[in-house]
């Protein structure tokens, strides 16, 4: 079937021919003689199109499709009439109508239309069933765990996140800045338009300005064609500024100009540009303190934090740590078909028991190392990095050498002896992994 076609028509003769006509293209179709009969279908119906006369007992046809639309955003509507006006057809394209066609005259460009109208329909929904489905992905019931400082974080966020208000997210690294930015911006009135994220520390002063505000042809040498910068980008959404105390005081300045009165400049130009962009911003700095030095600039923090959220880091979340490395574990394995693993109880207990320095991000960094070099189903500590124990408080209970040395064995089985792979695993360079080999005596696999 291709699709559920309503008609809404008086003349039974009328919706029986449309109906006929339509359903030997493989079309589904309903019938309907007034614009209520035609609403409860259309409530209690998945109809895709909506073929309606424009004069119906009930009500104008033109104005049943903003009613239409109401109930159903993604139908297509024809409207048919037997007197075609232009005020009739302007008004019914405003209200939403896909087309508007008078009796007779078009009956050999109905079937084209339908057509037409229903793969407009289905892509719309197809659109709007991908857009729900990243709002699900980032909102905040993906967040794991249940500890009371992480919960007090959300229940600030979700109150904020329905207001325009900016927001300073403040934490450690690796602590979930950025998923609640993109959790904030999807749950609020601003989901359905860009989400733009963008790392301060990962470039020059020069360099972060040209991409935060764009530039103009010639701005610079290289500068051949206008560039949009990620303001304009995310021009209607939110920009997400991680790591915004590396920003520099001149760039910091403009920044502000923007948060005050949704204005820039680009590179190059001498014209103002407006924008409606949400502002959120994220930091491990103590931005009070460079503010108070003079490092960042006071005005500017003070205008960040009107609203600020602080995340717990993990090793204040310990009855967390399980089941975000249960989750870790399930999203690795399933990557590399790997099915059935399960943790044994000492890597468990050393899991739990870890500082933590990286916090989540470390967590599923080991993990994911943990699925790639463990044998079996079970993981155990074997395929743990030595680095791993410099900060446990079960480290005593360990020969430090021991383990690396088991570890790099690990790694090049894993490889076949391929050293530069192995070295890159380690996160070593290849001449420490040179004599490591030598002095813990590896032999060549």
């Amino acid at each position: 079937m291709n699709g559920i076609v309503l008609i809404i028509d008086d003349e039974k003769k009328i919706c029986s021919l449309l109906s006929r006509i339509i359903e030997l293209e493989g079309f589904k179709t309903l019938q309907a003689n007034t614009g209520k009969e035609g609403l409860k279908l259309l409530k209690t119906n998945d109809v895709n199109l909506v073929i309606s006369d424009v004069k119906l007992p009930d009500v104008n046809g033109v104005a049943l499709v903003k009613d239409i639309k109401a109930i159903k955003p993604f139908v297509e509507i024809i409207n048919l009439t037997a007197y075609g006006t232009i005020a009739d057809g302007v008004l019914a394209i405003k209200n939403g109508a896909f087309d508007y066609l008078v009796k007779g005259d078009d009956n050999d460009k109905i079937i084209p239309l339908l057509y037409k109208a229903m793969e407009k329909s289905n892509l719309e929904q197809r659109v709007f069933d991908l857009e729900n489905k990243i709002t699900r992905k980032h909102s905040f019931t993906t967040i794991i765990g249940t500890s009371k400082a992480l919960k007090e974080a959300i229940e600030l966020a979700k109150r904020v996140s329905k207001t325009d208000t900016t927001v300073l997210l403040l934490g450690e690294t690796g602590t979930g800045k950025e998923v609640f930015a993109q959790s904030i911006h999807y749950e609020s009135p601003r989901a359905m338009k860009p989400f733009v994220a963008l790392n301060c520390s990962g470039f020059s002063p020069e360099l972060l300005e040209s991409e935060l505000f764009g530039y103009k042809a010639g701005a610079f040498t290289g500068a051949n064609k206008d560039k949009k910068g990620l303001l304009e980008e995310a021009n209607g959404g939110t920009l997400f500024l991680d790591e915004i105390g590396e920003m520099n005081l001149d760039l910091q300045a403009k920044l502000l100009r923007v948060l005050e009165n949704q204005s820039f400049i680009k590179v190059g130009d001498t014209l103002t540009q407006q924008v409606n962009v949400r502002i959120l911003a994220a930091t491990n700095k103590d931005l009070k303190s460079d503010a108070s030095t003079g490092k960042f600039r006071s005005d500017l923090y003070y205008r960040l934090s009107v609203f600020s959220i602080t995340l717990p880091p993990l090793r204040e979340r310990k009855g967390d740590i399980l089941p975000l490395a249960e989750y870790y574990l399930k999203e690795f394995s399933d990557k590399v078909n790997r099915k059935g693993l399960k943790f044994d109880d000492k890597i468990l207990a050393l899991l739990t028991e870890h500082s933590w320095k990286g916090n989540i991000r470390e967590l599923k960094n080991i993990i994911e190392r943990l699925v790639i070099l463990s044998d079996g189903e079970t993981l155990n500590t074997s395929a743990l990095p030595p680095e791993f124990y410099e900060f446990s408080p079960l480290e005593n209970d360990y020969n430090l050498q021991q383990i690396e040395k088991q570890h790099i064995q690990k790694v090049l089985v894993h490889t076949k002896g391929n050293k530069t792979e192995t070295s890159r695993l380690l996160g070593i360079g290849l001449t420490t992994l040179y004599r490591k080999i030598e002095e813990y005596q590896i032999k060549e696999i």
